[in-house]
């Protein structure tokens, strides 16, 4: 997103996917606005890199498209018998064994995990198209920031599959049970507006203004101490699964924790 990334050069770029990183903030652009960003294999494996390649100083990571699009979902060769060149066709999916099916589809997953490590905060900057393993990618974001031109669509149901790179977690989460479902069955376009309103954007802003929006967020995001915002993210993140006691344990243990380390007293 800020120029000095990119004066500084890109860590990596390779098969759709380029990492900068500007001290604190690291940026992931989708670099195939010709294809609107589509999705493959080889881009699931370079986003996986991304992530295993940011430095210790990132705290924040700014995930965009280039182009109209974020993303429009899955390259729909894959969908054919041929497939993409170097790459298993879905039929040769459906021939494998169970165990190599699901290996397989774990590696692709693990393009879409890594954004909510809790040393982190990942935030999506979305325009135009978001479908399918776009939608998915926005999801694995801790936030998003939409433009008013922005539509998400889950359309795997409609194909006769299911959404497998784990957004049904997070989308759940966000809108409830009742929406999602009615949101992956029916594959229909969620609008900025409605994004906004269920929850699954944090805000919307005319196109021309979505970077400047997520600058604003990430220097807002920066401003408090590291540790606390890890420890905080920890606390969010965990507390649908734990009972409310459970949750005012962990809230007590963890600002134990940062007494402590403001006292020096820290292990």
């Amino acid at each position: 997103m800020a120029s000095s990334a990119q004066d500084l050069g890109p860590v990596l770029d390779k098969d759709g996917v380029r990492l900068t990183v500007d001290d604190a903030i690291a940026t992931v652009t989708l670099t195939n606005p010709a294809k609107r960003n589509a999705q493959s294999p080889a881009l699931w494996r370079a986003l996986t890199e991304a992530g295993r390649l940011l430095p210790g100083s990132v705290r924040v990571v700014v995930l965009r498209g280039e182009g109209k699009s974020f993303s429009a979902g899955l390259d729909r060769q894959m969908l054919t018998p041929e497939g993409i060149e170097g790459e298993s066709s879905f039929v040769d999916l459906a021939r494998s064994g169970e165990a190599e099916l699901d290996a397989t589809i774990a590696e692709y997953q693990e393009a879409f995990t890594w954004w909510r490590r809790s040393d982190l905060v990942s935030v999506a900057a979305v325009q135009g198209h978001a479908i399918g393993a776009g939608f998915q990618l926005a999801l694995a974001c801790d936030l998003r920031i939409v433009a008013d031109d922005a539509q998400f669509a889950m359309r795997e149901t409609s194909l006769g599959l299911v959404p497998d790179l784990t957004g049904t977690h997070p989308l759940v989460g966000l809108v409830g049970y009742a929406r999602a479902l009615e949101i992956c069955v029916t594959g229909r376009f969620v609008t900025a507006e409605e994004a906004v309103s269920t929850g699954l954007a944090n805000l919307a802003v005319p196109g021309d203004e979505l970077d400047s929006a997520v600058r604003d967020l990430a220097a807002a995001l920066l401003a408090a101490p590291r540790d606390a915002v890890i420890e905080t993210k920890a606390l969010l993140g965990g507390a649908r699964e734990r009972t409310y006691e459970e949750q005012r344990v962990a809230e007590r243990a963890a600002q134990g924790r940062r007494l402590r380390d403001l006292a020096g007293l820290g292990e």
